[in-house]
């Protein structure tokens, strides 16, 4: 019964309730992620080599951004710091989302072969079990290029003036950027309840929309701007943060009060991603294998 009403996600007996429930994904995706830390560090040598390549294959995309800038002085207007800037803090927070919830991409392998049946018997949350399966630690390496990116743009931004606010925002952006890319990843498993095997359309929204966010928005079109803004607001993960940071103007002509909503837009993504987990959930129906 327990498993069951785990399932369903219909179990809500009031607030002591939901915070048990809370509490025991937590428990259960460590117990999870710690077995998959077990079985990564027993060897060892491939946990580095594979860790390496995770942090090569991700340099080369700010590689290429040095290219560019070995032929121009400026990119949409910016300089290769304020680029770097932009990048390292989309960086580090895909970072912490991929490595944190980048297994749910799978769920619909498991819709389509039926082995999501084997998690949902088990007296454990299913969320927790679908982002903590095949945790892999080598993503740390994406998380440390973009650390050094970001360092990088630190020792060498020579016209911003740091105040307080402004620090206390860089760590703001990173968690709160990381929580909207976790909505992003969850929402996208969801809606793979529906369509069996869509990883490549949740990839084009997670992967793709990191990849946007590591250039300035006025490279981009309007409408594009608009959607990464009120529509799916990736623009909170670090554009219209970064850019009060930068002193730069905002694009949509917004007010500069917008770049302190980041941890407000990061909840209510995670509220909504919430939600359609558990429609995903209760309008799932076994493969019958």
């Amino acid at each position: 019964m327990r498993g069951d009403r785990w399932a369903d996600g219909d179990w809500d007996d009031g607030p002591l309730s939901r915070t048990a429930r809370v509490r025991d994904s937590v428990r259960a995706y460590r117990m999870i992620a710690a077995m998959w830390i077990r079985s990564t560090m027993a060897y060892r040598a491939s946990f580095a080599m594979t860790t390496f390549g995770n942090f090569a294959a991700t340099g080369l995309d700010f590689l290429t951004i040095v290219l560019m800038f070995s032929q121009v002085d400026s990119l949409g207007g910016y300089s290769l710091p304020e680029i770097a800037f932009l990048y390292g803090l989309s960086s580090i927070a895909f970072g912490i989302a991929d490595l944190v919830v980048g297994s749910m991409d799978r769920l619909g392998r498991r819709v389509r072969d039926g082995t999501l049946d084997t998690l949902l018997v088990r007296p454990a949350p299913l969320l927790a079990q679908v982002a903590a399966d095949r945790f892999a630690l080598r993503r740390l390496g994406r998380i440390t290029q973009g650390l050094m990116v970001f360092g990088y743009a630190l020792l060498t931004l020579d016209d911003v003036h740091w105040t307080t606010l402004k620090v206390l925002l860089v760590p703001v952006m990173m968690i709160s950027g990381g929580a909207i890319f976790c909505a992003v990843f969850v929402g996208g498993a969801a809606f793979q309840f529906v369509a069996r095997d869509a990883s490549e359309v949740q990839n084009a929204f997670t992967y793709g929309g990191a990849t946007l966010l590591q250039y300035p928005p006025g490279l981009f079109a309007q409408d594009l701007v608009r959607g990464v803004t009120f529509v799916l607001p990736l623009a909170f993960v670090n554009w219209l943060p970064a850019l009060y940071v930068l002193g730069r103007p905002y694009p949509l002509d917004l007010p500069e009060w917008v770049a302190f909503l980041p941890p407000l837009v990061a909840a209510g993504c995670c509220a909504l991603a919430g939600l359609a987990w558990r429609a995903g959930v209760r309008s799932y129906r076994s493969t019958g294998s």
